[in-house]
């Protein structure tokens, strides 16, 4: 499939300055992206094995080198491509893209013992530096970041000096300024290094001299224009789950085609309770052609027996294609599909990883066959989910739809551990309900970042009335975030818990026991599955 049929256009990066990242693994890699389009900077993540040829097509301003999981020491381990060097551009090292610049100049670098994870302490040179004199803490050592490492530089390559270190890391950033070269061994794109924004505006600002050309106002009608260019004629299918993003890809396509849209809902009997209402209730109004396609049968067919989360996802994805293209045949003139997929989804999928492994494949994205009778159109493909937040309020989406709590897209068949059975739909979808509706009537839905029920694939012994009862048990997560990158779980009182729990046991008929997930993000995932 080409890359125009399948990626959605060439993207933001045709009219705006940009700023390249080259991922070697990290989990912050999308957060160091999100940071620099905070600043106004247009960021794509590659991958860090890029032949050369990518850097030179993407033509980028300046070029970040992530952190990750390797050693540089060890064989074969990930190099940064020599166009890095030649493009003539400013290039910041994060954390592992430190040692990696540090290694192909002609530095020296050994395992470090202690080695440092987390909060640290900085001391700053006091020779001046572009990167670090606009820190409010630049006169006030120490420094203040987050590390992650176990390798450190410990001989500079030629050109450069150190900018800051401690006892355990004496180089711990580190500059060629003639070059605009700079490495940071710590994470300033993680909010526990309070100044990262600072001295990423530093960079980014300062040294590479973007003027900050990126605002989502500017998307909005680039993407319409681009839209109607793209579909002169002929009808658009939209995959329509009743989410924010395919919500804010109905919206745009309903400004950049104005009565050619039709979205279809397919039930896969996998939804949460009363989300088909919702869905009639918010789009009602809005000048699309919807329809509800009943295939739940065909879903919970297809799945019966299945228990690995990846193979879920994609026979999810083959059978939502399948039923789109079986609309498409039974409606005239369909010229493209639309889905609601955002650069998360294409990332996690390993749409734009270097070495690291994917997290979970996006049924939007790893379920696609690789010839499609239509073209795939993804107008929200380049964009984070904030982003496409903001969008959907600039395009005068309902508040309430716009700040929705994030759902699976298989949904909740990768919420029940283990193959998915009738069932056990049931059980999770009303376990779910009551657990989101004592939330809401608390107070604590809203300070929540996300909040479900998972069912196990273990049961337990109750005792109810006075019988004995062997029968599941549902795990409860929620989660505070701001990225989504990183996540703490939810410290709610113990008395709503109790009351929660006591509704389920008493009011999901086949469940035995409550528990409550209270693992961070690292090293959980949020999503069990």
């Amino acid at each position: 499939m080409s890359p125009s049929a399948r990626g959605g256009g060439p993207g933001p990066a045709a009219s705006h300055e940009r700023l390249l990242i080259l991922d070697y693994g990290s989990q912050y890699t999308q957060l160091i992206a999100r940071r620099a389009r905070e600043l106004g900077v247009y960021a794509e993540i590659r991958p860090g094995t890029d032949d050369g040829s990518g850097i030179r097509d993407f033509a980028p301003r300046a070029v970040i080198l992530s952190g990750g999981p390797a050693s540089v020491l060890e064989p074969g381990a990930p190099t940064v491509p020599e166009a890095v060097w030649t493009a003539g551009v400013p290039v910041l090292g994060i954390c592992y893209g430190m040692q990696a610049m540090a290694q192909a100049l002609g530095g020296t670098l050994e395992d470090s013992w202690p080695h440092e994870y987390g909060a640290a302490e900085l001391e700053l040179e006091k020779a001046p530096s572009r990167l670090f004199d606009r820190l409010e803490s630049r006169g006030a050592s120490p420094l203040q970041v987050w590390m992650s490492h176990g390798v450190r530089v410990t001989g500079l390559p030629p050109g450069f000096r150190v900018l800051a270190g401690n006892r355990t890391t004496p180089i711990a950033a580190m500059a060629d300024e003639k070059r605009g070269l700079y490495g940071l061994q710590f994470h300033p794109e993680v909010r526990h290094t309070p100044d990262g924004m600072r001295l990423l505006a530093s960079f980014l600002h300062e040294i590479a001299g973007f003027r900050g050309d990126w605002r989502i106002e500017d998307f909005e009608a680039e993407v319409i224009h681009e839209l109607g260019e793209r579909l002169p004629d002929g009808r658009v299918l939209l995959a329509l789950s009743g989410g924010v993003d395919s919500a804010v890809t109905a919206a745009l396509l309903a400004r950049a085609v104005p009565g050619r849209v039709v979205a279809v809902v397919v039930d896969t009997g996998l939804l949460r309770e009363g989300e088909l209402a919702g869905i009639r209730e918010a789009f009602h109004s809005m000048p699309i052609d919807l329809r509800i396609v009943d295939a739940s049968r065909r879903f919970l067919a297809a799945l019966e027996g299945v228990s690995d989360p990846e193979e879920k996802r994609h026979i999810i994805g083959r059978l939502f294609i399948e039923i789109f293209a079986e609309e498409a045949r039974a409606l005239a003139d369909i010229r493209a599909l639309a889905q609601g997929t955002i650069y998360p989804d294409v990332i996690e999928s390993a749409g734009g990883l270097g070495p690291a492994q994917v997290i979970k494949s996006h049924h939007n994205v790893g379920g696609l066959p690789e010839f499609l009778p239509f073209e795939i159109v993804e107008p929200l493909r380049w964009l984070f989910k904030d982003e496409v937040r903001a969008l959907g309020l600039r395009l005068g989406l309902p508040p309430a739809l716009v700040s929705r709590q994030p759902f699976p897209g298989p949904g909740l068949a990768v919420r029940i551990l283990g193959p998915v059975t009738a069932v056990g739909v049931e059980l999770l979808r009303r376990a779910d309900h009551l657990f989101l509706e004592e939330l809401t009537r608390s107070g604590w839905l809203g300070r929540t970042s996300q909040a479900f029920a998972v069912l196990l694939p273990v049961r337990s012994v109750a005792v109810k009335g006075d019988g004995r009862a062997y029968e599941p048990v549902v795990a409860l997560r929620a989660v505070v975030t701001d990225d989504f990158m990183t996540a703490h779980w939810a410290e709610l009182p113990h008395e709503l818990l109790a009351r929660i729990s006591l509704r389920l046991t008493n009011e999901v008929p086949g469940l035995s026991r409550i528990v409550y997930d209270i693992t961070g993000k690292p090293p959980a995932t949020i999503e069990w599955e």
